[in-house]
């Protein structure tokens, strides 16, 4: 088993918007002859990349869904997820990022490190994944690979190391010279399936030579065996190939490949460096959370001789019943096992165990540690941890942002409402930013999500595959409130009702919180507060916080400290304490200067540099607050701060000022305080409202 362990690597695809991440895995499973002909993203035959299986994402030409699958090279197993690089849709890539061991990180070699490419690295360092660095599109006008490797070191701090040379760039571009080997390689046949090794080409002959001692300098640190070997001229390709390992398992180095997907140049040396350089499951360190032990770390092993332990980490559910994609670490199932979801604890048989191919499924009657692998039938969440019964461990989940816009659904007839239903289930138990709630006051089911794409497509999905017709109101912005003062307060709750009253009292202060959270502090001291009815004055607190007073937001970033209060030996009870706390919140909350917050979010547009005058305008108009600015004399990319309130139809504003040829993505930064004029209107409207439902 160890030997089949060290043949599989587990390798997600990740990068900014149109990189070409698509296109890399269909040329992947091309020439690992998983599939035996090419199809192309928003492809002119019609059929659509194989890993783009909704009709949405081949429609719009974008992955809207991570897609799994898995092939063979070089006697390695392969298990790849494809994930889509846009921002609405991060969750796909946190989750894939959640349960891999090693990463590609896909670049265009014209638009360099873009936003996304700062977001997927991020998440990738978050997760601790070795990754290896393409650099697709070097057939592009503009093309410059070395400006990217240069972006990699300030914008990434990547240690990024180029193992390759182009052969030829923009129209010229015909294959690369291998920095180890020190050969060129040509790319030929119909699909480039053919590899034609030869001599470097004479002009490029001095610079490879000087990029390979550049390499060698660097990837010398990884290793001694191979600094002795520079030394005394004797280096050897094994020796550079494990110290790029090394180097690359211990996320100090960055290995940089080159070549263009689409024209099919370079994607099997790309192959060759997943395998020699990507960790196999042995290489990571993954530990759980023993239940049964205070939730200790325990290391796992990757045997498949020891417990079962595995992590459900994305879910889909078809007409046919739930999908459960999983990740073993360690142990091995069989179809028919019995296994135990550590959270609900409950038992579930195993009826089918599949290997996923996009959307293609294919039945396997057993697996081991390390894979990646789907379980069809069964009832559970993304995020629960599945053991067989003789270990009470859990596995950490992953992050998951909050939503920052809203809006609110209606259905239009009864059919409608009854499908709507059924689709909001679904999405919400295979999305974690997806959240639904209900309207108390006006009755709408309200829909949250990442941003206006993302809540779009769920819509598009809710009319197409549930025939559930909604007609949608104006996105709502998540605003939030805070306070700005520290105030204490002191309230006494007493309801006499003959018979046994209520009564209770607490103290303390309120204080602002740098956190966008809450939190309760108890210093109640001398038992002036019986301990059984603190919790009851930490609930009450929390009561308040879901509406706040001046425009009906969620209330965060507040610290509420007790200190002293008095109970009754009668009329106090659980009850009397969470109204006594609800009070003093709310006697206080206007005495403690409340004000409103709005998200505010990162904002990149890149686009023709004769028309970056255009962008600026168009975001100065919309309270941006402009963070940096760049050119190459082709393309300009702008990075600002708006508010999400200013952002909705932003996307037709920037096609019609820059005649299309402009594109922007937003992700979310923080939240800050609203400018007094836009409180003031918020309040305005929030009384309105207010006034218009009694």
């Amino acid at each position: 088993m160890t030997n089949e362990l060290k043949k599989l690597r587990n390798i997600g695809i990740s990068a900014h918007i149109d990189s070409g991440k698509t296109t890399l895995t269909e040329r992947i499973l091309f020439y690992t002859e998983k599939i035996y002909a090419i199809h192309d993203v928003k492809g002119k035959d019609g059929v659509g990349a194989t890993m783009d299986s909704m009709e949405l994402e081949r429609e719009r030409g974008i992955t809207i869904a991570s897609a799994a699958t898995y092939c063979t090279w070089n006697d390695h197993i392969i298990n790849i997820i494809d994930t889509p690089g846009h921002v609405d849709f991060t969750i796909e890539v946190e989750r894939a990022l959640r349960v891999l061991d090693g990463a590609i990180l896909v670049l265009c070699s014209v638009g360099a490190v873009q936003s996304q490419s700062i977001t997927v690295d991020r998440q990738m360092t978050r997760y601790k994944v070795p990754r290896i660095a393409f650099i697709n599109k070097c057939d592009r006008s503009g093309a410059n690979p070395v400006r990217v490797v240069d972006q990699l070191r300030e914008k990434l701090r990547h240690n990024a190391i180029l193992m390759q040379i182009p052969i030829g760039l923009e129209a010229n571009h015909k294959g690369v010279v291998d920095l180890v080997t020190m050969k060129g390689y040509y790319f030929e046949g119909p699909n480039g399936e053919q590899i034609r090794i030869d001599e470097i080409p004479s002009d490029l002959r001095e610079e490879a030579e000087a990029r390979r001692e550049e390499m060698l300098d660097a990837v010398s640190l990884f290793s001694d065996e191979l600094t002795e070997a520079i030394l005394e001229d004797r280096v050897t390709e094994e020796l550079i190939y494990d110290a790029v390992r090394q180097g690359t398992l211990s996320l100090e180095l960055t290995p940089v490949f080159l070549g263009s997907a689409y024209k099919n140049i370079g994607v099997q040396l790309v192959l060759d460096a997943v395998t020699k350089y990507l960790p196999e499951p042995d290489d990571i360190k993954n530990f759980a959370l023993d239940l049964d032990n205070n939730e200790n770390e325990v290391r796992l092993s990757s045997n498949s001789e020891d417990p079962f332990i595995a992590l459900t980490f994305k879910l889909e559910v078809s007409r046919y019943g739930q999908l459960t994609y999983i990740r073993i670490y360690q142990g091995s199932l069989k179809k028919g096992d019995t296994i135990f979801n550590t959270k609900t604890k409950k038992k579930v048989k195993v009826g089918r165990l599949v290997r996923m191919h996009a959307d293609k499924m294919e039945d396997v009657e057993h697996t081991d540690a390390g894979d990646i692998v789907a379980l069809f039938g069964i009832d559970c969440a993304s995020g629960d941890t599945f053991t067989n019964g003789t270990i009470n461990y859990s596995m950490s989940s992953m992050y998951v942002p909050e939503p920052v816009i809203s809006l609110a659904i209606v259905p239009t007839d009864n059919k409608a409402q009854v499908n709507m239903s059924k689709a909001l289930n679904r999405f919400t138990k295979e999305d974690p930013t997806f959240r639904v709630t209900l309207d108390d006051e006006t009755g709408d089911t309200i829909i949250s999500g990442m941003g206006e794409l993302h809540l779009d497509v769920y819509v598009e999905r809710m009319k197409r595959e549930y025939n559930a017709e909604v007609a949608t109101g104006m996105p709502k912005v998540a605003y939030r409130e805070t306070i700005t003062r520290t105030i204490e307060f002191d309230y006494t709750h007493k309801k006499q009702t003959g018979g046994a009253g209520q009564y209770g009292r607490v103290a303390g202060q309120m204080e602002p919180y740098e956190e966008e959270a809450y939190n309760f502090v108890n210093k109640i001291k001398g038992g002036s507060i019986p301990t059984e009815y603190i919790p009851s004055c930490d609930k009450g607190f929390q009561a308040c916080l879901k509406q706040g007073e001046l425009i009906g937001a969620t209330i965060v970033g507040i610290q509420v400290t007790i200190d002293d209060g008095h109970s009754h030996a009668v009329d106090s009870s659980d009850m009397a304490f969470q109204q006594a706390a609800i009070g003093a919140f709310r006697s206080s909350y206007k005495k403690a200067a409340p004000t409103i917050l709005e998200p505010v979010m990162k904002v990149s547009v890149e686009g023709p540099s004769e028309f970056q005058g255009n962008v600026l305008a168009s975001l100065n108009q919309r309270r941006g607050i402009i963070i940096s600015t760049s050119e190459d004399g082709v393309f300009s990319t702008v990075e600002a701060e708006i508010p999400l309130a200013e952002m909705f139809g932003y996307s037709t504003t920037l096609r019609s000022s820059t005649q299309g040829k402009a594109e922007f993505t937003m992700e979310f930064a923080r939240y800050n305080k609203v400018p007094q004029s836009v409180a003031e209107q918020l309040k305005k409207d929030y009384e309105e409202k207010r006034k218009g439902e009694k």
